[in-house]
């Protein structure tokens, strides 16, 4: 079984790559919005409550899909390398799926700002992501997010043993999956 965590700020096109990525290994995509989405409809984007149930609902998709005989797992994530605790939720992660033999990878994409501005209004975007719709909201998200977060890594800073970091600014999706499967030389 293989997990990956593909990473990077918000509108860089994780979920994109993720569903190339999935096309073209057979591996499964779990994008964090497929959590998100349907806890924001009870719970206030933020809340205690919604961030209990997002992290319990991925906890246990996690476990379920470590333990499966199926090929494995793409999750996306907005990681914010100045906080502490981040590292250590990755690392239980990836643990739950090291414990049960799987082989795991971590995927860096970096873009402009510019350029996931204009990402955030795309239609697969806003097609998977009915949060992501009301506009004005999303964009002064990612400009919010880019002002107190730090979603791109430092040169070094990830150590994990199987990671890539490409930047994606000029690259379609099928491109960067097929970049990461000639890296990590994984099999279509």
């Amino acid at each position: 079984m293989d997990f990956f965590i593909i990473t990077g700020p918000l509108a860089v096109g994780k979920m994109a790559v993720g569903m190339a990525l999935a096309e073209k290994t057979g591996l499964k995509l779990f994008h964090n919005h497929m959590t998100i989405e349907p806890v924001i409809r009870l719970f206030p984007f933020g809340s205690e409550q919604g961030q209990y149930l997002i992290q319990h609902f991925r906890q246990e998709i996690f476990e379920t899909m470590a333990k499966s005989d199926l090929p494995g797992m793409i999750f996306t994530y907005v990681w914010d390398f100045d906080e502490a605790a981040e590292y250590d939720n990755v690392a239980r992660k990836i643990k739950i799926f090291e414990d049960q033999g799987a082989k795991t990878y971590i995927v860096e994409l970096e873009a402009d700002f510019e350029l996931r501005l204009q990402r955030n209004r795309t239609p697969l975007r806003l097609e998977e992501k009915a949060s992501k719709r009301d506009l004005v909201w999303s964009d002064n998200q990612l400009h919010t997010f880019q002002a107190n977060y730090r979603m791109n890594s430092k040169p070094g800073e990830i150590r994990h043993p199987n990671y890539f970091r490409i930047n994606n600014s000029h690259l379609s999706p099928e491109e960067v999956a097929d970049r990461i499967i000639e890296f990590f030389k994984l099999k279509k």
